[in-house]
């Protein structure tokens, strides 16, 4: 009796030539594309915002408000070392420019808003701006 074989042609799609299996592409969840995650706090005079930037230079951060709107970006950028003999196999670090801008509840004041950075995480201190107190206007 004759055998039938299933033939799939894209079973060895996804292996290369030393036979590893590469993942294929997610292009919903990209994992090339940086994601810039924050976190927002909020107490009576201040907004406390923690940014993740691993591996991106202090020089590569730019902080910008304008009123309520706070916006972040930063550059991480690749750097190439090959040695003499040597071939990457599997590169999974990320590089790229990123950037969040959000909307606050109330203005910051620019002139004292603080900015640290440290073990790849971006802290910014924001007060918010001491509004007008508003009176009531007599009608008569």
């Amino acid at each position: 009796m004759s055998q039938v074989t299933r033939w799939d042609p894209f079973e060895n799609l996804f292996k290369d030539f030393r036979g590893l299996v590469l993942q294929p592409v997610d292009f919903a969840g990209n994992p090339d594309v940086p994601a810039l995650k924050v976190d927002v706090k909020e107490d009576k005079e201040n907004y406390t915002v923690h940014a993740d930037l691993p591996g991106v230079a202090k020089d590569d951060i730019h902080v910008s408000i304008e009123g309520a709107v706070v916006s972040i970006s930063a550059e991480k950028k690749r750097t190439v070392e090959n040695r003499d003999g040597e071939r990457v196999l599997r590169s999974e670090r990320h590089f790229g420019k990123v950037s969040r801008s959000f909307q606050l509840g109330q203005d910051i004041d620019e002139s004292r808003a603080e900015a640290r950075f440290a073990d790849g995480v971006l802290e910014l201190k924001l007060p918010k701006k001491v509004s007008a107190a508003s009176r009531k206007l007599t009608i008569q």
